[in-house]
């Protein structure tokens, strides 16, 4: 019987992440736009199970913002801006197509679950913060529009993505990768369907809702009078997405290891022992 010793590290590694953030969505409808791009950063783990496949979790944070004026033209006239902070966990398979071990490099893709946290807000006309949700912009949770339920700030999405990752040393890996998340909410920038009422929304929420509802008349492209109710606000037909693009610096814990460079273990790779198998 003749074996051969494992090629694959199937160590845990630890990493964290730096790059970009950015958003596609009613505010910012250019693909893979970086132009109101942010910084974000984060925390991962990640175990192979074989030379095929790898499981990596962790923790990300960024904050998306974008606006109107950066927007299509003719959707400048509106006004609207938002700015949030995500706080994301999340868990995915990496699926790697070489086996770095041998060829210290590897492109990769992966793919799976995150939860999400966001809460847009926008300075009002004085310039202080707000946030948008509790002010229910275009009637959400109002009895009037009962089919408007107000939306969770806290979601699930799907994080899917590709990379290319390079063995610099023994223990220590750097990649560069993309990735996107698909979200199942249209309001990560409180922007989604219609205008309500504006005397509904006054009456149930005040002069601060209808004011950041319809900011139109601040601009001089846009009408100084709210729109109708009923009027188109955003597209609630496409949800919104994000999307990060970085770099991951990668520590392998392996202290214990018992071949100490990979050369040893390419070389031990190739003995054969009969009825045994080498570790």
């Amino acid at each position: 019987m003749q074996a051969r010793a494992q090629e694959t590290d199937q160590h845990l590694s630890i990493g964290v992440y730096g790059g970009l953030i950015n958003y596609q969505g009613d505010l910012n409808t250019s693909k893979f736009s970086l132009q109101q791009a942010n910084a974000s950063y984060g925390i991962f783990f990640r175990k192979p199970v074989n030379q095929w496949l790898a499981i990596r979790a962790g923790f990300l944070t960024g904050t998306l913002e974008a606006a109107d004026a950066n927007n299509r033209a003719d959707l400048r006239p509106r006004n609207l801006q938002f700015t949030s902070t995500v706080q994301e966990f999340y868990s995915a398979a990496e699926i790697p197509f070489f086996n770095i071990e041998e060829r210290q490099f590897t492109p990769y893709v992966y793919g799976g679950i995150a939860l999400f946290h966001f809460n847009p807000w926008a300075p009002d006309n004085n310039g202080k913060k707000t946030y948008l949700q509790p002010l229910s912009t275009e009637g959400q949770g109002l009895a009037a529009y009962p089919s408007k339920k107000p939306y969770s700030l806290t979601q699930l999405a799907l994080p899917f993505g590709a990379g290319i990752r390079f063995a610099v040393a023994e223990q220590f890996h750097v990649s560069i990768d993309f990735s996107q998340r698909k979200t199942f909410t249209d309001y990560m920038d409180d922007v989604s369907g219609d205008y309500a009422d504006k005397d509904l929304l006054f009456q149930a929420k005040g002069q601060k809702a209808v004011e950041m509802a319809y900011r139109g008349g601040q601009s001089s492209l846009g009408q100084p009078l709210y729109p109708a109710a009923g009027d188109q606000r955003g597209s609630p037909s496409r949800m919104d997405w994000y999307y990060y693009l970085g770099i991951n610096l990668e520590y392998k814990l392996n202290g214990n290891r018992l071949f100490s460079t990979r050369s040893q273990r390419k070389a031990l790779s190739g003995l054969r022992c009969p009825g045994s198998t080498l570790y």
